[in-house]
């Protein structure tokens, strides 16, 4: 009898969408297969209450669901490649990279049609730091404060709120059919995204060659290779929820052009550069470009932000 293959997922909306899009995809290239999707609960689910830069590192909405995989709990496991670190755990790998959704963050408001649009000292909210430093690096009029939650959850909290305004992802908020609640897209010049942002990733074990080959039938290669710079950025970088960088690349033909950037808690400093490379070189133009950044201050920049950090969680 054929296996039944079990998907890992964490159980919010927008993570369960994106394990049921996994699962469909499947179903339709092996009809005749058996695919179940199996929820498990993070780190980062946990401490809904606590900010994220305050309580560990970008393993808090994976570690539980890799030590699954790592088991055999599961056979593969879906995830917003953002929340994953840039090294998988020994054994495993990204065996798949989905074509990416909408990548820009999105801008809601009750009453303006932008940012531009916020009156001054308006109360904008988000949980990114990444998101503060530039916010506060184009508006630094702003009150920026801390939200979390899921999706839903967020918006709900706004909604019985006195903000003014939310940044959430486009790609989360198309997938829920919640576009209708988006203001603005806000665009790269004024918000970089998180690494990886939009993109579905579907992780496997190495030595699982049964479970790799259905998982290739998933994989987009352009977002493959602009992933792959963006991460190697991030990696050189040694970045993670606790520290403000954002990145996006796209890819033309065979040249890939990467748009870098890291900046301070307060948004007063921002080191971002835009780099080009051939597309089969993308993790060393990544890399190219956090070292660009690092030798111009990024990288006592991301020390003095960590150890701003290490003091505010004491």
């Amino acid at each position: 009898m054929t296996r039944k293959i079990i998907i890992g997922s964490r159980g919010s909306e927008l993570a369960l969408w994106q394990a049921q899009f996994v699962k469909i995809r499947l179903e339709e290239q092996f009809p005749d297969r058996q695919f179940q999707i199996k929820i498990i609960n993070t780190t980062g689910d946990q401490a809904m209450d606590v900010p994220l830069s305050k309580i560990g590192d970008k393993g808090l909405f994976t570690r539980q669901i890799e030590a699954d995989l790592m088991d055999g709990a599961i056979d593969l496991a879906v995830h917003s490649l953002k929340d994953l670190q840039t090294e998988q755990p020994e054994g495993l790998t990204i065996g798949a990279v989905c074509s990416r959704g909408m990548p820009n963050d999105a801008f809601i408001s009750k009453t303006a049609a932008s940012i531009d649009g916020l009156p001054q000292r308006a109360k904008v909210a988000t949980g990114s730091l990444r998101r503060r430093s530039q916010l506060l690096n184009y508006r630094p009029d702003l009150d920026v404060v801390d939200i979390r939650g899921n999706v839903p959850t967020r918006l709900a909290k706004f909604d019985d709120s006195n903000l003014d305004g939310l940044i959430l992802a486009c790609a989360g908020l198309n997938r829920l059919r919640l576009e209708n609640r988006i203001s603005q897209v806000v665009p790269f010049g004024i918000m970089l995204p998180a690494v990886g942002q939009g993109t579905i990733a579907v992780e496997v074990r190495i030595q699982d060659d049964e479970i790799r080959k259905l998982t290739e039938t998933l994989e987009d290669h352009p977002t493959r290779v602009c992933i792959t710079a963006e991460r190697a950025f991030l990696r050189c970088l040694e970045g993670g929820c606790q520290v403000p960088i954002g990145a996006h690349a796209t890819l033309e033909k065979d040249r890939i052009r990467l748009d870098g950037l890291v900046g301070s808690l307060d948004g007063t400093v921002i080191f971002r550069e835009q780099i080009d490379g051939a597309a089969v070189e993308a993790e060393i133009t990544g890399t190219r470009l956090a070292k660009r950044l690092i030798s111009q201050g990024a990288g006592k920049l991301l020390d003095q932000v960590r150890a701003e950090m290490q003091a505010s969680a004491r």
